[in-house]
C-alpha cells in the first residue's frame, strides 16, 4: 500500500483527509449538481481534468490549491498511476480534496480506478455523480436518446482503447436499428466505427450527429449520416471533445415539437447531405 512520507492521522492511525470524486458535467456550469457546487466552494485541493470547462473552474474556492492532471489523445503528461498518488498524498495531509472530472466520474472517467486506489490506501472517498455528455448534449439539442417507435434503448461506448489498441466491440450487437448508440472520444476512429457498423448491418443512411464542446458557448454540431460522417468530421476540423449520437432519434433534431424551448436558445437546422456545421 502506498503511503506518503508526510502523514496526518487521527488517534486510530486513519488519515483525516477525504477525497470526493466529483462529476463536473458536460461543460455548462448550470448543469452542475448542488452538491458539486458546494464541494467546489469548500475544497482545499482540486485535482482537475482537461475537459473541465473554465466556467466550472471559476466556481472553485479561490484559496484552493489547483492541480491540473489533464490528458490529451496520445499525450498523458500525468499518468493515471501518478494521479492516484497525488490524490492519496493530498488526503494523507488531511486536506479535503475534490477530484473533478468532466461528465460523470464513473462513465469513461476512470473514477472507479481512483476509488479503488484510495480505498486500498485507507482513504475515505465519496462519488458525486454528474450529468454525462450524452445526456447533456442530447437534452440541450432537444434529441431524446430513446423515443417510442425509433429507439427502445441506448448504449454508450468509448471510441478509443487503452494504448491505442484496436477497437474490439460486439459490432453485431451495436448495429441495432432500435438502439441509439453514443460514442465518446471517437473523433480519431469515427471512420472505422462507421465502417464496422455498416458491415454489421446498420444502414449507411442512419443519421448521425456530432457535437463538439457540447453545452458550452463554443459548441459546434454536424448532422450527417453513417456513410458521410467521417469526411464531414474531417472537414469540420473540430477542436476539443466530440460526441457522436448515432441512430434514428437524430432525425428529430430539427423537429420543433420535441422540445419547443430549444428553439429559443439554439438555431436548429435540418440534416442535409452536405453535413453543414452549425455553430
Amino acid at each position: 500500500m502506498y503511503r506518503p512520507p508526510s502523514l496526518r492521522e487521527n488517534a486510530s492511525g486513519i488519515p483525516t483527509g477525504f477525497v470526493y470524486l466529483v462529476g463536473a458535467g458536460p461543460g455548462d456550469p448550470d448543469l452542475l449538481t448542488v452538491k458539486a457546487m458546494r464541494l467546489l466552494s469548500e475544497a482545499e485541493v482540486i485535482v482537475y481534468d482537461r475537459l473541465v470547462s473554465d466556467a466550472v473552474l471559476s466556481l472553485a474556492n479561490p484559496q484552493a490549491r489547483m492541480i491540473p492532471v489533464g490528458k490529451k489523445p496520445k499525450c498523458h503528461p500525468v499518468p493515471q498511476q501518478d494521479i492516484n498518488k497525488i490524490l492519496i498524498e493530498q488526503a494523507w495531509t488531511g486536506r479535503t480534496t475534490v477530484r473533478l472530472k468532466g461528465g460523470d466520474p464513473f462513465i469513461f472517467g476512470r473514477g472507479s480506478e481512483e476509488a479503488l486506489a484510495l480505498r486500498s490506501a485507507g482513504i475515505r472517498c465519496e462519488v458525486v455523480p454528474g450529468i454525462t455528455a450524452a445526456q447533456g448534449c442530447a437534452a440541450s439539442l432537444g434529441i431524446p436518446l430513446t423515443h417510442r417507435g425509433l429507439a427502445t434503448g441506448v448504449r454508450f461506448i468509448t471510441g478509443h482503447c487503452r494504448q491505442d489498441q484496436p477497437l474490439e466491440f460486439d459490432w453485431d450487437g451495436l448495429a441495432d436499428k432500435q438502439t441509439t448508440l453514443v460514442v465518446y472520444m471517437g473523433a480519431a476512429n469515427i471512420a472505422e466505427i462507421s465502417k464496422r457498423l455498416v458491415e454489421a448491418g446498420l444502414p449507411v443512411s442512419t443519421p448521425v450527429l456530432a457535437v463538439n464542446n457540447g453545452t458550452t458557448p463554443r459548441e459546434r454540431r454536424v448532422v450527417s449520416d453513417l456513410d458521410t460522417m467521417p469526411s464531414a468530421t474531417a472537414r469540420a476540423n473540430f477542436e476539443g471533445p466530440v460526441l457522436f449520437i448515432i441512430g434514428d432519434v437524430v432525425s428529430l433534431y430539427a423537429n420543433r415539437d420535441v422540445c419547443p424551448i430549444v428553439n429559443q436558445v439554439i438555431a436548429l437546422a435540418s440534416a442535409d447531405p452536405m453535413a453543414t456545421v452549425h455553430a
